[in-house]
């Protein structure tokens, strides 16, 4: 075997990660792209044979002189070009159209490996040559840029001290791949790190491309797609996998930046301990029951078990390795007198002495003696029994358990403290530190368990258990209905939950479809009857209504609905229990799908803004929980971009944002992403608040909503809206298009998560899930949802004088606005009319047809003319190549696929429904949602 990954020189491989700009700095992603594909190439034939590599190479090169041909304007050849690929994959039997989509979906796999460990090594080329610091996003670039306006070092430890972030994982929609195969990407991904070192023996590269190739087989003779639909506990284990693979080991690392980027720009000495607490973490998934009736009170029971139970055995490793490095002897150095008391408290609980327990164990090495009996409370704590029933913690299981997470730290603070007074403070910062931080960020249950549920259950539940009256006292009652009986039985459980060591685990109650007060005083009567005090109460937050606004109306309207239900006097009460703390949420999937992009985007920015206003004049603090998507037709995009342009002045450093399940292994899937990705929403969350932009007298990007800019969007916003609406929502035939023209029916053969894609069996708008509905469009390859009604609004605007001017200079000042277009160019890149046209060619009425496609196209010309318009740009993406390179880069696999994706649908359509041609379409599903990188 050929040595793919050996340099002429090693000299060159070093040159390749100092560079920073041009040919060489890419130079790795390419040589890794290319000897991926060769190993792939290499197990295709052995496993497959040489007519199927050889049916890949050829649509691959006929996808490559398509995508030549239409950029060199040449569109009637690439149309000949697209036709007769498609008249070659009508004559291909399902049994080979099957492995042939699993083969280019596997260059996906490997590609996105390849960028994913381009990104850490660019990261980490950034961080030798020093210039991390300049990068937008990096803490030290924000630390940097407020010192340099004259933000003193007090005002940026205060900022600092004001932020608080949650990501949430949910698990809808899922992410695609199986765990086994997230397992299988993770050690290939490890592999390629390794071929990255420098300088690497010509016998390790060789045995590295060996495992490379097992792996890549391995990965080909697994199913990646699932035989049956994933379980909500398949989904809760996924999620929980997040914290071993990467999140326990980043949070330590992260704390260490933060420290040394204070140290940097603002001459700061701080430890870990003495940094405010940043990061928090949440999920949906086992408590998110809204449309999934598969999430049961059972199911939030072993969602809270499980996640209690990961983070105790991830502590108990933590202290086994501080047994095992701490053995400062007393005889070197003494101990604190309070950590001798409480040692000495320990031994008096078992009353019995410490010769009987310790015997000539650790006779000096009392730090491990104290250790070893906070071991023992842990155990307890996690209803375990010592494995050895000669080891000490089976002598100490008379401790009592921790019955919260202060007792723990208070442990461990007297033996940091103890090891500070008597010269361990290196050893106190390098062991126990690290430690008191993961309890303070995870206490003893992990993260937050959210509850949703729809606002309409709570009104059916609410109804049936309070018909009892004057009038029909003597009646015999109904039973509840079962969607009423799990309704009250979750209220149930919530108490269960808050009746143990943990009250915290569920603190939140997310009301979806939230349109009035009565929907967040429905939910306080329900939690009552069901045994729940919302009101916080010692070491219990309490239960707090979450009311979620997703349609276009209900965000319009939450301010006064919130200004109503805040000057509740009995409602003051319960505020006053959570320190005047409201938290709120704003949907970005369903005001998509409602009133478009546009819209969705300016009425969300009102909403946040308005209900800041609100806040302050009630004397409410306010929390916002973004409940943003994966794809930009769902509030997906850059994170730094789209925390940075939140409203000014409407932004007080606390923020909760979804993270969902397709987005997870790319943001969490590594310590060296998941590092960047939360350094990321630190570092734009203190941009958002201190602004320093405007405080530069030169500065660009403040945030400043200018009057005309305002008047500018309100006036696109209010035109997108009547556009979209009248020409997609209520238009029928769009949505009988949407069914035939997209895979969104085969999307339960995919069998990607456990959630139904409709509330209710129900065909129509309201009833289908924004999930479903961008995946269809996505599928498709036409992203609707993520562009239309957005070219005519600009277009109309700027037939004003002076319209297209004001635009382009939003586009050069505004955050919202160049994040909105920036979002809107990156959709419009993933589009592909041609294909979506053979999509289209699966409507058997024509005219219907052409006039629902027709509209698309139209749509499509005149938005992407609208966005080369206001960023100047004469084609998209030419300001982010690196995005126009990875499309580039993925379009010569994606493109087969679609294409054999439209032709099993086109036999199933004719009555082939067949399994081999479901678990196809589910194949194809899998490769192109890798391809795009998003599922819906």
């Amino acid at each position: 075997m050929p040595l793919l990954w050996k340099p002429e020189s090693w000299s060159q491989r070093l040159a390749e990660l100092e560079a920073r700009t041009g040919d060489l700095k890419e130079a790795p992603l390419r040589r890794d792209v290319r000897s991926l594909g060769m190993l792939l190439g290499e197990v295709l034939r052995e496993q497959a044979g040489d007519s199927l590599y050889e049916k890949v190479e050829e649509l691959r090169q006929s996808a490559i002189r398509r995508r030549e041909a239409q950029a060199a304007g040449q569109i009637n050849e690439a149309e000949d070009l697209l036709q007769q690929t498609v008249l070659g994959i009508s004559t291909l039997p399902v049994e080979q159209a099957y492995p042939l989509s699993r083969a280019f979906a596997f260059y996906f796999e490997l590609i996105n490996l390849a960028e994913t460990n381009h990104r850490k090594r660019r990261r980490l080329s950034l961080q030798l040559s020093g210039k991390g610091s300049n990068q937008r996003g990096s803490l030290r670039g924000t630390l940097r840029e407020m010192r340099r306006v004259g933000v003193t070092t007090t005002e940026a430890l205060d900022w600092l001290r004001r932020i608080f972030i949650v990501p949430v994982f949910t698990a809808h929609p899922t992410e695609i791949a199986r765990r086994s195969v997230l397992f299988k990407r993770r050690r290939l991904g490890e592999f390629l790190e390794d071929l990255d070192r420098i300088p690497v023996p010509d016998e390790e590269i060789l045995r590295l491309q060996e495992q490379l190739v097992a792996e890549i087989t391995a990965l080909w003779q697994t199913d990646e797609v699932r035989s049956r639909r994933p379980t909500v506990g398949d989904e809760i284990k996924m999620g929980l996998d997040y914290y071993d693979v990467s999140i326990f080991a980043t949070l330590p690392k992260l704390y260490e930046e933060v420290s040394a980027a204070l140290a940097s720009e603002y001459g700061l000495s701080l430890d870990m301990s003495d940094l405010p607490l940043l990061l928090g973490f949440g999920s949906w998934i086992g408590g998110d029951r809204d449309g999934n009736p598969f999430v049961t009170p059972d199911v939030t029971r072993e969602a809270i078990r499980a996640a209690r139970s990961r983070l105790l055995a991830h502590y108990q490793l933590q202290v086994q390795l501080i047994i095992d490095l701490l053995t400062t002897s007393a005889q070197q150095l003494p101990i604190s007198e309070e950590l001798s008391k409480r040692l000495h408290g320990y031994m008096a609980e078992l009353r019995t002495g410490t010769l009987q327990i310790f015997g000539a164990r650790f006779e000096f090495e009392l730090y491990r003696r104290f250790m070893v009996c906070v071991h023992a409370r842990l155990l307890r704590t996690a209803g375990e029994a010592a494995t050895d029933a000669d080891s000490l913690e089976t002598a100490l299981t008379a401790l009592p358990a921790y019955c919260s997470a202060q007792e723990f730290i208070d442990d461990l603070k007297i033996l940091r403290r103890s090891l500070a007074e008597n010269e361990g403070l290196r050893l106190a910062q390098t062991l126990i530190d690290p430690l008191i931080l993961l309890v303070r960020t995870f206490g003893l249950h992990l993260h937050t368990l959210d509850i949703r549920q729809h606002a309409k259950l709570h009104k059916k539940a609410l109804q049936e258990s309070s018909e009892w009256c004057a009038g029909n006292a003597t009646v015999v009652p109904q039973g509840l209905s079962p969607e009423s009986a799990n309704v009250i039985e979750t209220f149930r459980t919530i108490a269960e939950v808050k009746a143990g060591c943990s009250p915290e685990a569920i603190r939140q109650y997310v009301i979806s479809g939230a349109s009035c007060v009565e929907d967040v005083l429905g939910v306080l009567w329900l939690a009552r009857l069901g045994g729940v005090e919302p009101a916080a109460n010692g070491t219990d937050p309490g239960l707090m209504p979450v009311p979620l606004f997703e349609s276009i109306e209900d965000l319009r309207n939450a301010p006064e609905v919130c200004r109503t239900l805040w000057n509740l006097p009995e409602y003051r009460t319960l505020l006053a229990s959570w320190n005047n703390t409201q938290e709120l949420m704003l949907g970005y999937s369903d005001s998509n799908k409602d009133g478009g992009m546009l819209t969705s985007t300016w009425e969300i920015f009102r909403a946040h803004r308005a209900l800041h206003d609100v806040a302050r004049e009630c004397g409410v603090k306010l929390r916002l929980f973004h409940g943003r998507g994966g794809t930009v037709g769902r509030g997906g995009g850059p994170t730094h971009r789209s925390i940075y342009a939140q409203p000014v002045g409407a932004f007080e450093g606390q923020i909760r944002v979804t993270e969902q399940g397709e987005v997870l292994n790319w943001k969490y899937g590594d310590v060296v992403l998941a590092e960047r990705n939360l350094e990321l929403m630190i570092a734009a969350s203190l941009d958002a608040l201190a602004r320093p932009n405007a405080k530069d007298p030169n500065g660009h990007q403040s945030g400043v909503l200018l009057p005309e800019w305002e008047a500018a969007l309100e006036e696109l916003s209010e035109t997108a809206f009547h556009f979209y609406r009248g020409q997609i929502i209520d238009d029928p035939e769009v949505l009988s298009y949407f069914e035939i023209a997209t895979p969104v029916a085969e999307l339960e053969h995919a069998k990607i998560g456990s959630r139904p894609s409709r509330r209710s069996g129900k065909r129509s708008f309201a009833d289908l899930r924004a999930i479903p509905w961008v995946f269809g469009w996505t599928q498709s390859r036409q992203l609707v949802p993520a562009w239309f009604g957005v070219g005519y609004a600009i277009e109309q605007y700027s037939k004003k004088p002076g319209g297209a001017k004001l635009l382009r200079d939003m586009m050069v000042e505004f955050p919202l606005f160049i994040d909105l277009i920036r979002n809107v160019e990156m959709a419009l890149a993933k589009t592909d009319l041609g294909i979506a046209s053979l999509y289209a060619a699966l409507v058997p009425d024509v005219a219907m047809r052409k006039r629902v496609f027709s509209k698309i196209e139209a749509e499509f010309n005149r938005t992407l003319n609208a966005v080369l318009t206001v960023t100047a740009q004469k084609e998209l993406l030419e300001n982010n190549r690196m995005l126009a390179h990875s499309i580039r880069l993925r379009n010569p696999y994606v493109d087969p696929m679609s294409l054999i994706q439209v032709d099993l649908l086109r036999r199933k359509r004719a009555g082939e429904d067949t399994d081999e041609i479901n678990r196809a379409i589910a194949g194809t599903i899998n490769g192109i949602s890798a391809g795009l990188r998003n599922t819906g």
